[in-house]
C-alpha cells in the first residue's frame, strides 16, 4: 500500500515538473522569437465560412371563394299600410288687387305704295374693241447692204442678157467694138419698168443692140430680199468685142 502511494507521488511530481518545463519552455520560446506567433497567426489560411440559409417556401395558392347565390327576398303576404300624410299649414298670403297694365293699341301698318320705276331710255353701252396690234417695224436695210445687192443683181442681169448676144452686120462688117451701159429701172418682180443707154458704146448700132437685148431677156430672176418691195435702177454693162 505504502509503496502505491509512494509511486503515484512520483508520478504527480513528475507530471508536474514536465508541465512547468513545457510552461519554461514556451515562455522562451515566446521571449526569444516575438514574432513566431504571429508568423504563424499569418501563415494559416482563412476559414471560409458558409451560411446556408434556408429558402421559405412557396405560399399556398388560395383559390377564390365562388360568388354566394343571391337570395331572392320573398314579398310578405302583409299589406302596405300607407303612410300618414302630414299636413303642412302653409301661410295664406294676402290677395292684392293687381290690375292688368293697360294695353296699348298698336298703330296701323303704314299704306302699301307700289313705286314704278320711270321709264328712261338708257343708252345702250357701246364695247369699243381693242385696236389690232400694230405688225413689227421691218428693220430697213443699211446703205451698204443695198448696194451690195444691186452689185450682186447686176451680174445676174448681165449673164442673162448676154444669152441674147447677136452682133449687128454693119458692126460687124467695119469692126465696131465697145462697151455699152444700160440703165434700167426694175419692180420688186424683175420687171423691166424702163431702159435706156447711161453710157454709149460710141456706135449707135451697138447702143440700140444692147436695148433689144434686154428686152428679150426680160422679165429677169426675182432680186434679193433687200431689194424687194420697191423699184430701184441698176447699171448693166452690155460689151460688143469680135472674136
Amino acid at each position: 500500500m505504502n509503496i502505491a502511494i509512494k509511486n503515484s507521488t512520483l508520478n504527480l511530481s513528475t507530471i508536474a515538473w514536465a508541465i512547468t518545463c513545457s510552461i519554461l519552455l514556451h515562455v522562451l520560446i515566446f521571449v526569444a522569437v516575438p514574432n513566431f506567433k504571429l508568423d504563424v497567426i499569418k501563415k494559416t489560411p482563412d476559414l471560409l465560412t458558409v451560411e446556408l440559409v434556408q429558402t421559405k417556401p412557396p405560399e399556398p395558392i388560395v383559390m377564390p371563394e365562388p360568388p354566394k347565390p343571391v337570395e331572392k327576398i320573398q314579398p310578405s303576404s302583409e299589406p302596405i299600410k300607407p303612410l300618414p300624410k302630414k299636413v303642412l299649414k302653409q301661410e295664406q298670403a294676402p290677395v292684392q288687387n293687381i290690375k292688368p297694365a293697360p294695353t296699348q293699341a298698336e298703330p296701323p301698318p303704314p299704306p302699301s305704295v307700289i313705286t314704278a320705276a320711270p321709264n328712261v331710255d338708257v343708252p345702250p353701252t357701246i364695247i369699243v374693241p381693242p385696236p389690232p396690234p400694230e405688225p413689227p417695224k421691218k428693220i430697213e436695210p443699211s446703205e451698204d447692204d443695198i448696194n451690195a445687192a444691186k452689185n450682186q443683181y447686176s451680174n445676174t442681169l448681165g449673164r442673162a442678157i448676154a444669152k441674147h448676144k447677136s452682133y449687128p452686120k454693119i458692126a460687124r462688117m467695119r469692126g465696131w467694138v465697145g462697151d455699152c451701159l444700160l440703165d434700167l429701172k426694175l419692180d420688186d418682180n424683175g420687171n423691166v419698168l424702163s431702159a435706156s443707154v447711161k453710157e454709149s458704146s460710141g456706135h449707135e448700132a451697138l447702143d440700140n443692140q444692147a436695148l433689144e437685148m434686154a428686152r428679150k431677156a426680160a422679165p429677169f430672176p426675182a432680186p434679193p430680199e433687200v431689194l424687194r418691195d420697191r423699184s430701184f435702177n441698176l447699171t448693166v454693162p452690155v460689151s460688143f468685142k469680135l472674136e
